[in-house]
């Protein structure tokens, strides 16, 4: 269904003359929409949970009484699995599945 699984994943993009950006996104695992997107200077913790928060904003998942939140879907990154993340995840009470190493 829609806003079930999300998943989310950094894509790098070199810019010559400026340097390493990174594109975080958030992907509705059922339409394959992406939901929400943020060009970031690095891939910390805190650039998942501005994307998530713009996701949540988006999807109306953040305004809704909903029964389950969407489970987030995501790679074994540094970002992913920090401390940070996981409490940021726990206070919205949205589950999070990391794909095997």
């Amino acid at each position: 269904r829609p806003n079930q699984l999300w998943q989310t994943d950094f894509t790098y993009l070199k810019v010559i003359g400026w340097g390493w950006f990174y594109l975080s996104t958030i992907l509705d695992d059922y339409s394959r929409y992406i939901i929400a997107w943020k060009l970031c200077t690095t891939m910390k913790a805190s650039d998942v949970t501005d994307t998530l928060d713009l996701a949540l904003q988006a999807s109306g998942c953040d305004r809704a009484t909903v029964r389950h939140k969407p489970r987030l879907l995501s790679d074994n990154g540094a970002s992913y699995i920090s401390g940070e993340l996981a409490g940021w995840l726990e206070d919205r009470k949205m589950d999070h599945v990391r794909g095997a190493p």
